[in-house]
């Protein structure tokens, strides 16, 4: 079993941290975890934040305090946390939903992708069919509302960060490190941009305003200019 760390964020969160990797197994547990509270809440909690390999828990000290009257507030939730570990399996056994994202690769909308191809000294062509070669598992949304942290990409692709942040539009599909993404909105960012999608990663007026999930996966396939604008005009 992984092991457990626990800490605080100021005085109203604790983090229940699984180790600083990118694990399939250790997201699946936190899933798990993340399952379990919910299931199993206690009075007090405000939200559940899941990362790659971690579970912070934003709560309210004062309803605590009232309710269960603990000696120290944080080390009652650690606690918490800690009983959300043991008594969580290692996966919830469900199997996420499988997405299939439309990209285009053309130049106008992937600015990165000419140059990855000059450093890795491989054609726009084989980054593209590299790319969409692979299923990739969403560990975590963050950053921007909507934004999917996936991976991982094949080693081949793997590129560093920009050393400064450009603008970036929505839909742009970008790689840092292992890992691939899709940004929500215009934002600055750091991420190479190899691509965008059409399809809208967030939306307010939805029940659920993002879609994407952790433990969901994503199939990206390559589209023309026109079927982009074709989309778009859909959506």
């Amino acid at each position: 079993m992984s092991k457990l760390t626990t800490y605080t964020l100021g005085d109203s969160a604790v983090t229940a941290d699984l180790g600083p990797v990118i694990s399939e197994a250790l997201n699946n547990k936190v899933i798990a975890m993340n399952q379990w509270l919910l299931q199993n809440p206690f009075d007090g909690i405000k939200d559940l934040i899941l990362a790659y390999s971690s579970l912070t828990v934003y709560y309210d000290p004062f309803i605590i305090k009232k309710k269960y009257q603990p000696s120290i507030i944080h080390k009652w939730v650690e606690e918490r946390m800690m009983e959300a570990y043991s008594s969580s399996p290692e996966s919830t056994g469900i199997e996420g939903v499988l997405h299939t994202i439309p990209v285009c690769y053309e130049c106008e909308f992937g600015m990165d992708l000419q140059e990855m191809s000059n450093k890795k000294q491989v054609s726009r062509e084989e980054i593209i069919e590299m790319h969409t070669s692979k299923t990739y598992r969403v560990y975590m949304i963050g950053f921007l509302p909507g934004f999917p942290y996936m991976g991982e990409v094949l080693p081949a692709l793997a590129q560093s960060r920009k050393l400064k942040p450009v603008p970036v539009t929505a839909g742009s599909i970008g790689i840092a490190g292992a890992q691939t993404g899709i940004y929500p909105f215009n934002s600055p960012g750091g991420w190479n941009i190899i691509g965008r999608t059409p399809i809208s990663l967030f939306n307010p007026e939805m029940d659920s305003p993002v879609w994407l999930k952790p433990g969901d996966q994503v199939r990206f396939y390559g589209i023309r200019r026109d079927e982009f604008e074709d989309i778009r005009e859909k959506m």
